[in-house]
């Protein structure tokens, strides 16, 4: 049941589709909302299209959490070229504060770094994260 409800696999018998189609889809909008308040720019830089593009990515992959999972989604419109300049400059920020290998949760970097998404580049020294140059507009 609940793999049919957030992972996109098939419903067990005897459920009706429809009731557990609408379901499933107000989990993928509660979902979207929660990965839209850890990653407001992200969201705020998609404007309209937020939902259909979370809709689209998120539907048949189990949550990884909020962060975990606007994390990928930044990930995947940066290498498909359409991440919007607010989501390059918060993805490079957290890069740069972070390391996430897309598996297990972020940690903290111990050393100082440079990360870049979208033309955004951000350095993180002794913990703390500056933007250096924003994204292309």
């Amino acid at each position: 049941m609940v793999a049919a409800l957030v992972a996109g696999g098939t419903p067990p018998p005897g459920f009706a589709a429809g009731p557990l189609a609408a379901a499933r889809l107000a989990l993928l909008r509660k979902r979207a909302g929660e990965v839209a308040r850890r990653w407001p720019r992200l969201a705020a830089g998609l404007g309209d299209a937020w939902w259909d593009t979370f809709r689209r990515w998120a539907d048949g992959r189990p949550g990884s959490g909020p962060l975990r999972d606007g994390w990928d989604l930044a990930r995947t419109l940066r290498d498909r070229g359409t991440l919007p300049a607010p989501g390059a400059e918060e993805l490079a920020e957290r890069e740069a504060a972070d390391r996430y290998d897309g598996r297990t949760a972020p940690r903290p970097r111990r050393l100082p770094a440079v990360a870049r998404a979208g033309g955004a580049v951000a350095v993180q020294v002794a913990g703390r994260v500056r933007l250096l140059r924003a994204a292309h507009r």
